[in-house]
């Protein structure tokens, strides 16, 4: 497979139309439809389903599409890594995590990009498990991670400031009014968790004899759609304090305290591109 026409598939893809995908391309229309049909061929399997105005991908192409994505973005990366300028650029790919300590990293960007302005950033924003696979895919530099999570296989820094759990409720409701909450206050009221598991076993011992009791509404990844849910009576959501997420909720924190560290990962022994070493001695303070 050629990342042209791996290219020239995903632009399909996303058109659902030869003729549109072929003008965007600037190929002839009999150009392409010969490149996917070749393709096809050579992976032995069907990955369009063709209409006389759409094409849509079959299973085997939505599978494709999601292996080809990760394979162009990887090229790229790797192409933009290996450019040689005199200044320091590139691109450096971080995963990120609800946390706090995102105004940490935030501000060491900002300082970093003051002395290397031809420095670009990329963020992917998710949970720990997904940025972890990003980061064994090679489509991630590094990742913050907050805790629990497995980092044996990562070397890693370990961030000063640690976030609280406690639960994100509308400002009229009862909890609003409470200066912090107990497992016994949450019993019978729809809740709103974390689908990640090592992080409802961190809760489960919080909970205690409750947690098998808890009435679950629904589980996230990311808080923000979770916030929507709460805003809209789905339920409250257990998460992290953070800022700025609805005036029209409230954040109450967790009695007996509960909290969570957060690493800035990357995999051990893998080697960086120089604006990557960079940053990273920027991070530390030594560079």
């Amino acid at each position: 497979m050629e990342l042209r026409v791996l290219r020239y598939f995903l632009a399909v893809a996303q058109e659902e139309n030869i003729t549109k995908a072929a003008a965007l391309l600037h190929v002839t229309q009999p150009t392409l439809s010969r490149q996917l049909m070749q393709l096809e061929e050579e992976l032995g399997t069907k990955l369009f389903l063709r209409r006389q105005y759409r094409v849509t991908l079959t299973d085997a192409g939505r599978l494709l599409q999601r292996r080809a994505q990760e394979i162009v973005e990887l090229a790229d990366k790797t192409r933009q890594e290996l450019g040689s300028t005199e200044e320091l650029a590139g691109e450096i790919a971080i995963g990120c995590g609800e946390t706090r300590s995102m105004t940490f990293l935030s501000r060491h960007i900002c300082s970093f990009r003051q002395l290397h302005p031809q420095v670009q950033f990329r963020i992917y924003s998710a949970n720990a498990d997904d940025v972890k696979e990003r980061i064994e895919n090679g489509l991630l530099d590094m990742g913050l991670l907050t805790e629990p999570v497995d980092i044996a296989r990562y070397a890693f820094i370990r961030l000063p400031e640690k976030d609280r759990w406690g639960v994100l409720v509308p400002k009229d409701s009862p909890l609003a009014k409470k200066e912090a909450v107990e497992p016994r206050d949450l019993a019978g009221i729809p809740l709103l968790l974390s689908g990640r598991e090592k992080v409802r076993s961190e809760l489960a011992g919080w909970f205690s004899d409750t947690f098998d009791h808890l009435h679950i509404a629904a589980t996230y990844n990311l808080i923000l759609n979770a916030a929507n849910m709460v805003k809209n009576g789905v339920g409250v959501a257990l998460c992290f304090e953070l800022e700025n997420i609805s005036d029209a909720l409230q954040f109450v924190p967790l009695s007996p305290r509960l909290e969570a560290g957060t690493v800035l990962a990357w995999k051990k022994d893998k080697p960086f591109p120089p604006v990557t070493e960079q940053f990273l001695r920027h991070i530390r303070g030594i560079g």
